[in-house]
């Protein structure tokens, strides 16, 4: 049994991961589809979609899969184009939800991609909601220039949530939970803190160590 499926496609941060996995043994395969590809252009023309054929292509290759192998692809949008080449190829497989082992072993594989794009582990590995779009907004106007080319920036939320005026002031922190979204360490009990925030409306604040 051959599962497929995707991870971080409704992420604000980082491309996708496509994967795929050979329950029986654990051979696993994955690849991620760039940022730029949902810049604006490239997301208009879907190329994300094309280019996660390419990778399945690559991962039945790398498998060998053959066409009598049963085959369990996510059955969400980011395998439309994909599943009209099995169904070409004439392999053997169906649309479905894919559940564990791959499920969680690819939400584990993007969560470490996007902790090497800078994400604070803590962010991402000990909160329900890590990829909730107002939390990495956060993390990003936390260091705009350096962290915009790593964004869904072709996303109808983007260009809403793009282009917010901030407010850069000074304070102090007695009692701090708070990680520094600038350079991802603990901000200490009675820190000195930069603060920005973001004026939309909804009080969104932004922690950094006061020379970050």
């Amino acid at each position: 049994m051959i599962q497929i499926d995707d991870a971080g496609s409704g992420s604000l941060i980082g491309g996708t991961c496509i994967g795929a996995l050979r329950c029986e043994t654990g051979e696993y395969y994955y690849e991620i589809i760039p940022p730029i590809l949902y810049d604006n252009a490239n997301f208009k023309n879907k190329s994300y979609l094309y280019y996660t054929t390419q990778i399945v292509k690559n991962a039945l290759e790398i498998l060998e899969v053959n066409e009598n192998e049963e085959i369990e692809v996510c059955q969400g949008y980011m395998f439309d184009d994909a599943r009209k080449y099995l169904k070409n190829k004439n392999y053997k497989y169906r649309g479905t939800k894919i559940c564990d082992p791959l499920q969680s072993l690819i939400e584990k594989t993007f969560e470490e991609y996007s902790i090497s794009l800078g994400l604070p582990r803590d962010f991402i590995m000990y909160t329900k909601y890590p990829f909730h779009l107002k939390r990495l907004l956060k993390w990003v106007y936390a260091d705009y220039d350096n962290r915009v080319k790593y964004c869904k920036t072709g996303w109808k939320s983007w260009v809403k949530y793009s282009s917010l005026p901030t407010n850069i002031y000074h304070d102090t922190i007695y009692k701090s939970n708070f990680i520094c979204l600038k350079c991802g360490k603990r901000i200490k009990n009675n820190s000195k803190v930069k603060v920005v925030k973001i004026c939309n409306g909804e009080n969104i604040k932004i922690f950094l160590h006061d020379k970050c």
